[in-house]
């Protein structure tokens, strides 16, 4: 499946483990994120140090050119945490990687992949709950701190945390009606009714250019989705899917326990 589905996307993937190597993925990362010299997503003496030490570091090359590359190291209980993914966008070379570090960890008797990333980027929470099959296990408030580049600059850095478990049938969102607790008008959060079983949670469409076009509207956004959907998770709500409109699909706790 891995081998496959890089094919479909005319790349190669392998594990990375010379020092060249890496500073293509750190220029790589740069030119995705271009960040802020102190705030890189990864360093090349930490890939060194996880190479070195069993964790996962691998690219994938068109060519000899390197398009895509993926950063993560062993987690307790028996994990592997994806630290950063980045490849070009709209051509299968994220998923192609996430399905190489998926067999990777089975051939290493690892169950599970967990990550984190922003809640506010529709694109991102479809690709890893609906077509990876992840779930949120917790939602944290400004996880990283103010980050410093051309993608989050100014905003605060929540995140979801992920995991992916390779070993368990996943959740599926349980039939309609639900209730909608954070809705959409004019790209404008809308609060709602968050007392249902099964809630829904809006995301802005694209949260990257409203955030540079209209920074109020992207914070105001950040705390609706902070407030709604990390209230229904700190109560004990589970995120078990998302919708074609772009919308977290919640249960509650009481929910669950009726079923």
């Amino acid at each position: 499946m891995a081998e496959e589905a890089a094919q479909r996307t005319g790349v190669t993937i392998r594990e990375l483990h010379r020092i060249p190597e890496f500073r293509d993925v750190h220029r790589l990362f740069d030119d995705i994120w271009h960040p802020d010299p102190a705030n890189a997503p990864v360093s090349v003496e930490l890939m060194i140090g996880f190479a070195h030490t069993g964790g996962y570091v691998a690219g994938a090359y068109e060519g000899e050119r390197l398009v895509g590359a993926s950063v993560g190291f062993l987690a307790a209980g028996g994990a592997l945490h994806s630290h950063v993914t980045g490849a070009a966008i709209g051509r299968g070379i994220g998923y192609a990687l996430k399905l190489h570090q998926r067999a990777w960890c089975l051939e290493h008797d690892l169950a599970r992949i967990t990550w984190t990333f922003d809640p506010l980027v529709r694109r991102n929470a479809r690709f890893n709950l609906v077509k990876l099959g992840a779930r949120p296990t917790g939602y944290a408030e400004n996880f990283y701190g103010v980050m410093a580049d051309a993608i989050n600059e100014g905003d605060e850095s929540d995140r979801l945390l992920m995991a992916w478990r390779l070993d368990e049938d996943l959740e599926q969102p349980p039939p309609p009606p639900y209730t909608v607790a954070l809705g959409v008008d004019d790209e404008q959060p809308v609060r709602g009714r968050a007392d249902g079983p099964v809630t829904l949670v809006a995301t802005p469409r694209d949260i990257e250019t409203l955030r540079r076009r209209d920074p109020g509207a992207g914070k105001a956004w950040r705390l609706a989705v902070r407030d709604v959907l990390g209230g229904l998770m700190r109560e004990g709500g589970s995120v078990v899917g998302f919708t074609d409109a772009g919308e977290y699909v919640v249960t509650t706790r009481q929910s669950r326990q009726s079923q």
